[in-house]
């Protein structure tokens, strides 16, 4: 139950304002010329989509019960209907007061996300690699494209690091968005398991670290000063030293204020590279400038691990038990091959439901369950 100081009249009204006026933008025969408005006002309206049609039950709801009590009064066969008609508006109210809760802005957003090898050795890029390949499988069940931006392959087939930008087909609403799923895989995987290079059978720990953020529209992408970024080129090469090409295409970007660099060389053109890499930072650097605001906010960092420490892990992937713990939420369960296979539902899951618990307690003053 909601606090009586919950007023969801006065906090549906001005959501049920923008959605006609919304409405009225999509309507426009101009909107479809510009992809990125276009993309952003779907986004929007499938959000206040829901907003609306939970409100439109529970009024409905409201005015059934009124009309039945009103009713009951004249006629007392009308009585054994009103229980019913009251378990109904109570689940209408819960759930308008759901879709209430403030979401994460960037929900309906694709996602890029960066794997890197940490302790470990090769065992670490072999495990980063099974990340990668996790989460390509992940998006594949979801309808979800990945495009490989850049990736440092080792010789036994693992990465260094890989990033990938995950996208979804059209304007998906935001609880189905990309980010909305992916953005809990930010920080620190351990693995426990026989290294293909252990010859005495040992189980070894190590872990990979994955950066998740949003990725920006064209228009929402951060303002970078050209003065602040020192552009280096150099020759694509592939594990091993094996040049992948004969020219200086790959483009190495380091933001001087901040530190980040980035890395591309996937790409045949080093202006492709060269676009790859500002789209990536500024993405981090919306990330980074998010951080900054939510622990002013909160007074504490994000979940999210700067640096590949075994010790801070979000996520244990146990081999020889098959199993697959998340650390934040208490989810446990004894398949993990199915899990590496791309069947990360339940375990994102898990973290979406202490989300909603933790925003819908923000948003009615109460504590998360």
């Amino acid at each position: 139950m909601t606090p009586p100081e919950w007023d969801e009249a006065a906090a549906v009204a001005p959501l049920l304002e923008e959605y006609a006026q919304v409405r009225l933008a999509m309507a426009d025969p101009s909107a479809p010329h510009d992809r990125t408005r276009s993309r952003r006002l779907g986004r929007r309206l499938a959000e206040l989509a829901r907003v609306a049609s939970a409100h439109e039950r529970w009024r409905r709801a409201e005015d059934d019960l009124q009309a039945a009590r009103e009713l009951a009064e004249e006629d007392p066969s009308f009585a054994p209907e009103i229980p019913a008609m009251e378990a109904e508006r109570e689940a209408a109210h819960e759930a308008m007061v759901q879709v209430l809760a403030p979401r994460d802005p960037d929900d309906a957003s694709d996602a890029i996300l960066e794997v890197k090898a940490g302790e470990g050795g090769e065992e670490s890029a072999l495990f980063a690699s099974d990340l990668a390949r996790m989460y390509r499988r992940y998006a594949e069940r979801r309808g979800w494209s990945v495009t490989e931006l850049s990736s440092t392959p080792t010789e036994l087939g693992g990465y260094k690091d890989i990033t990938l930008a995950v996208r979804a087909k059209g304007s998906p609403a935001p609880e189905e968005g990309v980010w909305a799923h992916l953005k809990y895989e930010g920080g620190v995987h351990r693995v426990q398991r026989i290294p293909v290079t252990e010859s005495q059978g040992r189980i070894h720990t190590s872990a990979a670290g994955v950066f998740a953020m949003p990725e920006l529209d064209a228009d929402d992408e951060v303002r970078i000063d050209p003065a602040d970024l020192r552009i280096d080129v150099y020759r694509s090469s592939g594990p091993g030293g094996q040049s992948v090409n004969t020219t200086d295409s790959a483009v190495r970007i380091t933001h001087l204020p901040t530190g980040i660099v980035v890395s591309m060389q996937n790409e045949k053109s080093q202006l492709q590279n060269k676009e790859a890499a500002m789209r990536v930072l500024s993405s981090r650097l919306a990330a980074e400038e998010r951080a900054r605001r939510e622990a002013e906010a909160s007074a504490q960092r994000l979940s999210q691990v700067r640096t590949v420490d075994r010790s801070e892990r979000i996520r244990t992937y146990n081999f020889p038990e098959n199993r697959v713990a998340d650390h934040r939420t208490g989810y446990k369960a004894y398949n993990l091959d199915h899990v590496l296979d791309g069947d990360l539902d339940a375990v994102i899951d898990s973290a979406i439901r202490a989300d909603e618990a933790a925003r819908l307690a923000a948003a009615t003053g109460g504590q998360p369950a």
